[in-house]
């Protein structure tokens, strides 16, 4: 079990790795002006999204998902689990809305400006606060 738990947290650190990194480029690249360093966090974007976002995440719920239905942690845990889980959705939610962007992006349908990026980038740190307050403590 603590090898699935160690995979776990691994790939959790990995993703959430590139929602922070993800929309600090959204940050750069709302803010370039000229094609090439618009093609060039074009490419950064992409690569980021699809090579490592998005295995991690996918890799994460595989772990989670591991620990609940083999070891049954967290199911009869209380509320707490369920609150961490609420949070897991809201963070795919992020996830996939952040691909939205990246298209956006892609297809130069941009209309946002650096200052919400930099407020679109905070997101997950609460995110991360809550989940690993609810996990680790287990308040209720």
């Amino acid at each position: 079990m603590l090898w699935v738990k160690a995979f776990h947290i691994i790939f959790m650190v990995t993703w959430f790795a590139g929602l922070f990194y993800l929309p600090r480029l959204y940050v750069y690249h709302a803010m370039s002006d000229d094609e090439i360093s618009n093609d060039r966090f074009k490419v950064m974007e992409r690569k980021l999204f699809y090579g490592i976002m998005t295995p991690s995440a996918v890799l994460t719920a595989v772990f989670g998902l591991w620990l609940i239905f083999a070891y049954g942690l967290g199911i009869d845990s209380g509320g707490w689990f369920h609150a961490k889980m609420l949070l897991v959705l809201l963070l795919i939610g992020y996830h996939v809305f952040c691909g939205k962007l990246m298209l956006d992006f892609k297809y130069d349908r941009n209309q946002r400006s650096h200052v919400y990026f930099r407020w679109f980038n905070e997101f997950p740190v609460l995110i991360l606060i809550g989940a690993i307050i609810l996990a680790v403590v287990q308040p209720f």
